[in-house]
């Protein structure tokens, strides 16, 4: 879920300790799991449509038993995802041509899509 961990030392009873160098005690968001049955569902819902939003959004949230938040940010980082592995496999077309793609290419189409930038909320 959204819960959120307190930057404690090892012995939980202990006093708190910094999250990183210099800074005051920060709390931590711990990571999302998803149910295999989350996955299925939002994956199906990515296959039909790559953006949801709105009512969408907040209904597909609300039938998961997640917050619209988490069904958001797991939008747009399937959607990196998938951009990511359609370059993949347009890169092996064209080597298989011997056409070299530059570089650069991964990097530059992902960072123009400002977006898809993963929000994360403390």
């Amino acid at each position: 879920g959204l819960e959120l961990s307190h930057c404690m030392g090892a012995n939980s009873l202990g006093p708190a300790v910094p999250w990183r160098s210099g800074g005051p005690c920060k709390m931590k968001r711990v990571r999302t799991v998803f149910k295999p049955e989350q996955l299925e569902r939002l994956e199906q819902e990515f296959l039909k449509q790559q953006y949801m939003v709105g009512t969408e959004r907040v209904d597909l949230a609300a039938t998961l038993h997640l917050t619209e938040t988490q069904v958001k940010v797991w939008f747009q980082n399937r959607r990196i995802k998938w951009r990511k592995q359609s370059m993949e496999q347009k890169a092996a077309k064209l080597s298989q041509f011997g056409v070299i793609q530059p570089a650069t290419a991964d990097s530059t189409d992902i960072k123009d899509h400002e977006e898809d930038t993963v929000e994360v909320e403390l």
